[in-house]
């Protein structure tokens, strides 16, 4: 485990993000993981910050909500098998760790976990949380993305990045 400043390989991470990163959480005893190609990394407040978006719907924005806490994993392997199960089922209904192999390792500042693959993982402490609203949002935006799903906007959880690292 490498330890690295929050911006390392960002070109590389964001490239990853715009197709498929994870996201996990964990309460209660159970793991969840999710793709997530919407996301944010930058500075705030002075912070080195994760803005992770999230629709009202899912079940990590209901974990999200309890613990204030995720992590994201930009992975430097190929787990479009493990992305593809990961994006099309809940886990409200099922194990997503158990259906795709994965594994996870304890994070090394908060209680959730990361992903037990080779990539950059990032761990987040929620600062600040707002969920979208219709009379602010661009209407091409609107149409293209909500439309079909009224009232199932994203939530924002700006998140300080407490640690980041690569594993091999």
């Amino acid at each position: 485990m490498q330890q690295v400043p929050f911006h390392f390989n960002a070109s590389k991470n964001l490239e990853i993000l715009s197709k498929t990163a994870f996201l996990t959480t964990h309460y209660a005893g159970k793991t969840n993981v999710m793709v997530t190609a919407w996301g944010a990394l930058g500075v705030m407040w002075k912070l080195p910050v994760f803005v992770a978006m999230i629709r009202q719907s899912r079940y990590s924005y209901e974990l999200i909500e309890k613990t204030r806490e995720f992590t994201v994993t930009f992975p430097y392997t190929d787990l479009s098998k493990a992305a593809e199960v990961c994006g099309q089922s809940s886990g409200r209904d099922v194990d997503k760790l158990a259906l795709t192999g994965l594994s996870t390792r304890p994070g090394r500042t908060i209680t959730t976990p990361v992903l037990d693959v080779p990539g950059m993982h990032l761990e987040c402490s929620v600062i600040y949380a707002r969920l979208m609203s219709a009379d602010k949002l661009n209407e091409a935006i609107q149409e293209l993305w909500y439309d079909r799903q009224r009232n199932n906007y994203h939530a924002f959880f700006v998140s300080q990045i407490l640690d980041s690292y690569i594993t091999p």
